[in-house]
């Protein structure tokens, strides 16, 4: 897949030490892709060791002398450091020398960053962030995950298209299955505005479900769970600390004793299932739906394993025309209302 991707390799917790061993490793295991290290030189070339040579014209350098802070209000970061390294990822995708973006910084400056930059797609009022979640049937995306905190009726049935396109494109999926996340199964369950939603989304031509709840999506019920940035925000939150809990649970049980610890290598083979499993490291990468031009958002505190899927997600959405999916079905839904 001959994708280039920009990377803004001073974001997130751990900066370099993470986003550059992270980018050498995708480049090795997908010979198609080019990489743009996006960050200060300085920083970044000690990590590189032979890789210009090794990856030639797949790998380049392009320095940027300033960084976001992942504290920074948004608008400090787009109005004083319009060189730094997340600025100049998002502007090479604007230029078209890279068709994606991928950055491990603070969210909020990131997504004002992108979204001044970049614009919206005709017939989208606001961009959502979309991640992936593991369930029963393999996963589901989940939008939106904090952009919005407050959301129209419309606003939810653009995510419910935004996210109908991302699945299409990239998990191949021809008319994947929309759930409206809500109180309850019934039509008649939940806020105005979530009501309002379902209408819309019934009559929009996409395969909606119908309404969905919070367990729904652990069970793969639906392949796109839409719902508002708020209650997005706090469903993966509340799943990201049981997942932490139930490991910890594991971990105290199974070191209990000498038996427990013995039942423990005992059954190490079906633990290190259950790990890779629910390893939420390999769910990593929100898209930034709704702009112009793709743009991903890792984990602060991503490893370099997790940071490596953030990659993979930006050049799928970027390889399988995410951007061009959203724009043709907005646009054959306008024509469909006029």
């Amino acid at each position: 897949m001959g994708v280039t991707v920009a990377i803004d390799c001073m974001g997130g917790d751990h900066g370099p030490v993470v986003t550059v061993p992270a980018a050498l490793s995708f480049l090795r295991s997908h010979p198609a892709v080019h990489a743009i290290l996006v960050g200060r030189e300085e920083s970044l070339t000690p990590l590189l060791g032979t890789a210009l040579a090794e990856f030639g014209p797949r790998i380049r350098l392009h320095h940027a002398s300033e960084v976001v802070d992942m504290d920074e209000p948004p608008a400090s970061a787009m109005r004083s450091k319009k060189d730094s390294s997340m600025r100049v990822a998002v502007d090479l995708v604007k230029s078209g020398e890279a068709a994606a973006a991928v950055s491990a910084g603070n969210t909020g400056a990131l997504m004002a960053i992108s979204r001044f930059v970049l614009k919206m797609l005709p017939g989208i009022d606001r961009p959502a962030i979309s991640s992936i979640l593991p369930t029963l049937r393999g996963h589901t995306y989940v939008l939106d995950l904090g952009a919005n905190v407050d959301c129209s009726a419309e606003h939810l049935l653009q995510f419910g298209i935004m996210g109908s396109m991302l699945v299409a494109a990239v998990d191949h999926v021809e008319r994947p299955r929309v759930g409206l996340l809500n109180i309850g199964e019934e039509a008649i369950k939940g806020n105005e505005i979530v009501k309002q939603a379902g209408e819309l989304l019934r009559g929009s031509g996409l395969n909606f479900y119908g309404n969905v709840e919070g367990d729904d999506i652990y069970k793969g019920t639906a392949d796109v769970v839409v719902c508002d940035g708020f209650v997005g925000n706090v469903a993966l939150k509340t799943s990201e600390g049981l997942a932490q809990m139930l490991s910890t649970f594991l971990r105290e049980e199974f070191g209990r004793n000498f038996l427990t610890k013995l039942m423990a290598l005992v059954a190490m083979p079906v633990l290190k299932k259950f790990k890779h499993r629910v390893d939420h490291r390999r769910y990593n990468g929100a898209v930034l739906l709704g702009l112009r031009g793709v743009v991903v958002k890792s984990h602060g505190s991503a490893d370099s394993f997790a940071f490596e899927q953030a990659i993979a997600r930006a050049v799928d959405a970027a390889g399988n025309q995410l951007i061009e999916r959203i724009s043709r079905k907005m646009a054959s839904m306008s024509e469909v209302a006029a």
